[in-house]
């Protein structure tokens, strides 16, 4: 791996929203790893999120899982970001359950959290 590789964007703790193939879904959360043979990640189906939110909101708990896709199956691993305006799903998270996002899907939240 280049220097140029390891300061990419992509980096363990990013919180990235990844399509993948066979079947087609989309999982969002904080990368653990990346590598030709895959990523992991720390998250949740983007199907599951509203659920994720809701969950965390009043206060049931939720834990997010940790994932590994062969890379044979990543179309797209884009940055959780916000675009034109829109919010990021980080964002939206902070504003619907009144936390950040982050430190649960790194794995850095305190018990309880």
């Amino acid at each position: 791996m280049t220097s140029a590789e390891s300061s990419g964007p992509f980096q363990p703790g990013a919180l990235v929203l990844v399509t993948l193939s066979a079947p087609r879904e989309k999982f969002w959360g904080a990368i653990l790893s990346l590598s030709a043979a895959g990523i992991s990640l720390r998250g949740c189906e983007l199907v599951s999120f509203e659920d994720f939110v809701a969950m965390t909101r009043s206060g049931e708990g939720f834990t997010p899982g940790v994932v590994f896709f062969p890379m044979h199956r990543v179309e797209r691993i884009e940055l959780d970001a916000s675009v034109n305006g829109l919010p990021s799903l980080a964002q939206r998270f902070a504003a619907e359950a009144g936390m950040e996002v982050a430190p649960l899907l790194r794995g850095t939240a305190g018990p309880g959290a």
